[in-house]
């Protein structure tokens, strides 16, 4: 005898077995927008405004002092603009007087950039990739006068260079009556006076660049190096300085255009007088000075633009050769 075993009630085998629930089909819906018009139009004003600022301030006025620089003009009225050609340049390389000492002091400031500021920055970045106590107070204490403004740097250190009660002339007691040190007035000393202060300044630029450089390197090159017995210096100069070329070419591009776009501290010091003349004063000068000659000013500010050109080009070119053999 057989049982059948058949649900008598149909409904009961309409219900399916016990388990997950078989996934549903989607029904398409549409292509649902990811950004609203109130978006796009945000979106725009944020890329929009900086872009245009951008192009305005940068762009325009550069190719504007490109045009300006061959022609001749005293800034009151657009129809007063006459096209002089070369003479500008001609003028300014064989006529001014000053021009020529402007290129000597830009290049002292880079010189003693080099020099100065940046073995010593490298020095204490050395030093702080150690790992000492408090080494992120010295951090903070050392990159603080890159952060201040370099117009109150200048205030600050003209208080320190003040012939009556400046900090250097008291402690070598150089602030009594026939015996002062005028440290910003006297041509053989205004010049360096300034470069110290921006020594300062330039020193915790350079440790941050290369406290970064060093933070990249592998540690398992200094074991090695410690393992086949060399000292801590010849570590340094064998193993470590070796991979900080990227680094290196990044400070020497950087001490370059701070050395030609100093001027803050200078106009602060003596607006760039009695020996203190740099490129930089000189186009100021002539643009908005109680003379204005923009053109003349214009042809100043394209030779700078040259000499910047001509060494921001080929790091530009290095970089992007490296990117595409990496």
């Amino acid at each position: 005898m057989t049982i059948d075993t058949s649900p008598k009630n149909p409904e009961a085998a309409a219900v399916p077995p016990p388990g997950p629930a078989p996934a549903k089909k989607r029904v398409p819906q549409g292509r649902k927008r990811l950004l609203t018009r109130r978006d796009r139009v945000t979106l725009a004003f944020m890329a929009g405004v900086p872009t245009v600022l951008h192009v305005a301030l940068v762009w325009v006025t550069a190719l504007a002092s490109i045009a300006l620089a061959f022609t001749s003009w005293d800034g009151i009225g657009f129809g007063s603009i006459k096209w002089v050609g070369l003479d500008n340049f001609r003028q300014l390389f064989t006529d001014n007087p000053q021009f020529w000492p402007a290129v000597q002091h830009n290049i002292i400031w880079f010189v003693a950039l080099i020099l100065i500021p940046t073995p010593f920055g490298l020095f204490l970045a050395v030093q702080l990739d150690k790992s000492i106590r408090f080494s992120r107070v010295y951090q903070t204490a050392f990159f603080l006068p890159v952060v201040v403004s370099l117009a109150v740097t200048g205030f600050v250190w003209q208080l320190v260079y003040n012939p009556d009660t400046g900090l250097i002339n008291s402690l070598i007691g150089a602030n009594k009556p026939g015996h002062y040190i005028d440290w910003i007035g006297d041509p053989d000393l205004n010049l360096w006076a300034v470069l110290i202060a921006a020594s300062w300044r330039h020193a915790g630029y350079m440790m941050i660049l290369y406290l970064a450089g060093l933070k990249g390197v592998d540690p398992s090159l200094r074991e090695a190096s410690s393992l086949d017995g060399a000292n801590e210096w010849q570590t340094f100069k064998n193993v470590i300085f070796p991979t900080l070329r990227p680094t290196n070419t990044v400070v020497l591009v950087v001490t370059i255009i701070e050395a030609l776009r100093a001027f803050d501290l200078v106009f602060v010091f003596n607006k760039g007088a009695q020996g203190t003349e740099l490129l930089s004063i000189l186009i100021t000068n002539n643009i908005i000075g109680e003379s204005s000659r923009i053109g003349y000013g214009s042809a100043i500010a394209v030779v700078l633009l040259v000499i910047s050109l001509a060494v921001i080009i080929p790091y530009l070119i290095a970089t992007f050769r490296k990117e595409r053999r990496a």
